[in-house]
């Protein structure tokens, strides 16, 4: 009888930590497409956010420019978000044991199955760039969500350029 008691106790006790690690912080931070932080919501480089367990100096704060832009129909980085890019190494580097998901987006112009491999390509890039400086592999996942979830409405290209992005999630 006590066995069932002490079962029941722990399938609560699991069920409550498998939520609480499921919570989330809720949104995101933007750059501008020049590589430089845009407007901020309060989530920008705070101690402790999206580690796990682990202590940070003043060294090792995440980036607060949590996105990257790309030219049309290219996956290729554009040489003003390298420093991004290379401040998200050294946060990654520093603290093995945050991960991080790439989210690769196109703007809505092709088939909708194109601009998830594109956006898959873009994150793919951002992965590539990342391992190369030094980053495990296995703290990167990458999503594809192509011409879904739109940072900006409209049809023009500067509203196509904003859509054109890999976001990083911590």
């Amino acid at each position: 009888m006590q066995m069932k008691t002490y079962a029941k106790t722990l399938a609560v006790a699991l069920s409550l930590a498998v939520v609480a690690g499921c919570s989330s912080s809720g949104g995101t931070q933007e750059g501008d497409m020049n590589g430089t932080s845009g407007g901020t919501s309060g989530q920008g480089m705070t101690s402790g956010q999206g580690t796990s367990g682990s202590q940070m100096g003043a060294n090792e704060q995440r980036p607060s420019v949590d996105t990257i832009y790309f030219a049309f129909d290219s996956e290729e980085i554009r040489p003003e978000f390298e420093s991004v890019l290379r401040g998200h190494a050294q946060y990654l580097m520093a603290n093995p044991n945050t991960n991080v998901t790439l989210q690769g987006y196109a703007d809505e112009r092709g088939t909708r199955e194109y601009n998830l491999g594109l956006g898959e390509r873009r994150a793919q890039a951002v992965e590539q760039y990342l391992t190369v400086q030094g980053v495990s592999p296995s703290q990167i996942q990458i999503v594809s969500y192509g011409e879904e979830r739109p940072a900006v409405q409209g049809h023009t290209e500067e509203a196509y350029a904003k859509n054109r992005r890999v976001v990083f999630s911590y």
